[in-house]
């Protein structure tokens, strides 16, 4: 795989050293997320995180933990691309700011619906004994369907000891 095969279809958001992408697969037109990590410009203890999610993230499988589908290295540009599912709902976060805009209150059986898939999918990962680490509303991911998945596990950990 390479970066040319895939079309990039908008700009998703973005960190201090990675973006992310909705993608379309040329082969197929199956979308995806993808995330860019610029390696030059880690650390090598940020680089160890970004191999690290990708280890996590393929060794979890679960429908509320975003799927990790391949990763790849682009030479020319020095970048790390991991192809992800697309949850094409957006972030807890955007649900909330909009819902500040608008100055409306999202449902509160909605945000059991959400909590109960979150939890879900912390239990997925505490049973791989996998540790999050960085639970925030900017990584919690909607899926048009009403499916909630926990991503950006660049950060997570292994307990060598289990989870209390």
């Amino acid at each position: 795989m390479s970066i040319k095969d895939f079309i990039i279809v908008k700009k998703l958001g973005s960190g201090s050293f990675s973006e992310v992408f909705k993608v379309k697969r040329v082969s197929d037109n199956t979308e995806y997320a993808m995330k860019k990590v610029k390696l030059a410009a880690l650390s090598t203890k940020e680089k160890e995180n970004a191999l690290n999610e990708i280890r996590i993230l393929a060794s979890v499988v679960h429908k509320n933990v975003i799927g990790y589908k391949e990763a790849f290295f682009d030479e020319q540009t020095n970048i790390l691309c991991i192809v992800m599912e697309m949850a094409d709902g957006g972030d807890l976060e955007g649900k909330i700011n909009q819902a500040k805009k608008l100055k409306s209150f999202v449902k509160e059986d909605k945000i059991w619906h959400i909590f109960r898939q979150m939890l879900e999918g912390l239990v997925a990962l505490h049973a791989e004994k996998i540790v999050h680490r960085d639970i925030k509303c900017a990584n919690v991911f909607l899926a048009s369907g009403g499916g909630v998945k926990l991503g950006d596990l660049n950060v997570s950990k292994i307990a060598k000891q289990g989870i209390m």
